[in-house]
């Protein structure tokens, strides 16, 4: 799923998500959680306002953000 994605740098540089828009939802961005890179995409693992994690690719040649994974808060508590 594509997506928008707001970014701020950090001091190292690096680009994180601050906010996740996909349609009319918006989700900020909390914290970020992982982050793991390939030969052209990165993927960055992050946690929501509204509890969900989230999986985001960055394909660098495109300058496009994708949707690989979410988990919702509810299903987290499901399985505890």
């Amino acid at each position: 799923m594509r997506i928008h994605v707001e970014q701020r740098s950090n001091d190292c540089r690096a680009s994180i998500p601050r906010s996740i828009r996909f349609g009319r939802h918006q989700v900020e961005v909390l914290e970020p959680l992982d982050h793991w890179y390939g030969p052209d995409y990165r993927y960055t693992k992050v946690r929501g306002h509204d509890g969900g994690l989230y999986i985001l690719r960055f394909d660098e040649p495109h300058a496009e953000w994708a949707l690989t994974m979410f988990k919702s808060a509810r299903a987290q508590i499901g399985m505890a």
